[in-house]
């Protein structure tokens, strides 16, 4: 597999969460390619199991992205939109959506208001004066409003960003894009799918829906098919001033984040695998975040929770990595599965 093509293919295709199906649909082929099988629950999270019996760890990337959602439609077919996920309308800046009505993408643009006014009441002025927020936005259509509720536009329609602006960017060393965080991922999920496959590693790999929103998905999932020992999520590691890591190809490991602390002695599993690989593993202690690992754990559906991360800046914005951190992020993930996988016996079936 090529990191980089996959990861292209992947932030080219929407995903915002509850409506993941596009990008989905795109990892199925690959794992099918693998010569593996792959089902769908009814949550719309993608289960790939290697081994056999009731595997005790399970692995997550996650399918979704942050998005818009519609709130209201006015009578000259504007449509009124807030955040799905952790976006905020700075980080997006004006330009072309799209909105993913039932009947077909229809084309967008998200804005601000014209600058030429000094009325107090415009949104221009109100976001010079206090700041941008979604209140101040709205998406241009050009259709009626009948027009669009033909078409399946209702409050509850995502809006995501147009395909024009879903392709990967060289800078330097650098890659840069939306939604790396969590298409890389994804990425390095399937190249340790691919390295395990035949392993004997008794393992349950989920690609999650809805992590933005609260990790329903692997919520969902650990509901269902567990209980799980450990969940790994891969994730991005943010660049941030207050738990401060390079942005480099090197991988890292969230300490403790908004919901759940790993074990410390899980901290030396990791520092373990990393010398297997070569790596120089970096540690995170943030202040702000959660992961499908955190999530899960804080709700007491598995015990031990581990989040590796490929250091991303710019996070939900326009995103930028180091091209060559999605394969020693699987390289890592690997060789702390095998690890794992001799200490977590599966269950009977």
């Amino acid at each position: 597999m090529d990191p980089l093509k996959l990861l292209q293919e992947f932030v080219s295709l929407p995903g915002p969460s509850g409506q993941e199906e596009a990008i989905r649909h795109a990892v199925q082929r690959h794992v099918q390619e693998l010569g593996l099988a792959a089902e769908v629950d009814a949550k719309g999270n993608l289960l790939v199991q290697i081994g056999s019996g009731n595997p005790a760890i399970l692995v997550t990337a996650h399918l979704d992205e942050i998005a818009m959602i519609t709130r209201l439609i006015g009578q000259d077919g504007r449509l009124m939109v807030t955040a799905l996920g952790g976006l905020f309308p700075w980080k997006l800046g004006e330009g072309p959506v799209q909105i993913l009505a039932s009947a077909g993408p229809v084309d967008g643009v998200l804005s601000f208001g014209s600058i030429h006014t000094a009325h107090p009441g415009s949104s221009a002025r109100r976001a010079i004066a206090s700041g941008l927020d979604w209140d101040m936005c709205e998406v241009i259509t050009g259709w009626s409003e009948p027009e669009l509720r033909r078409a399946g536009v209702r409050p509850g329609t995502r809006v995501v960003v147009h395909p024009n602006r879903r392709t990967l960017h060289p800078i330097g060393d650098l890659i840069s894009g939306y939604f790396l965080d969590d298409r890389a991922d994804l990425v390095s999920w399937l190249l340790s799918l691919e390295a395990l496959k035949d392993s004997g590693a008794n393992v349950l790999f989920a690609a999650t829906a809805a992590e933005e929103v609260g990790g329903e998905g692997a919520l969902f999932v650990m509901q269902s098919k567990g209980p799980f020992d450990v969940c790994i999520a891969l994730e991005l590691s943010p660049i941030v001033d207050d738990a401060p890591i390079q942005l480099s190809d090197q991988p890292a490991l969230w300490v403790t984040d908004s919901y759940s602390t790993m074990a410390a002695s899980d901290m030396d599993l990791v520092a373990q695998a990393a010398h297997k690989t070569n790596l120089d593993i970096q540690y995170q202690a943030l202040s702000r975040g959660g992961s499908d690992a955190s999530c899960a754990a804080n709700h007491g559906l598995c015990g031990r929770p581990f989040t590796l991360g490929l250091p991303i800046d710019n996070s939900h914005g326009f995103e930028v990595m180091h091209p060559d951190s999605m394969a020693n992020l699987a390289a890592l993930t690997t060789a702390l599965i095998k690890m794992l996988d001799q200490t977590s016996p599966a269950s009977p079936v």
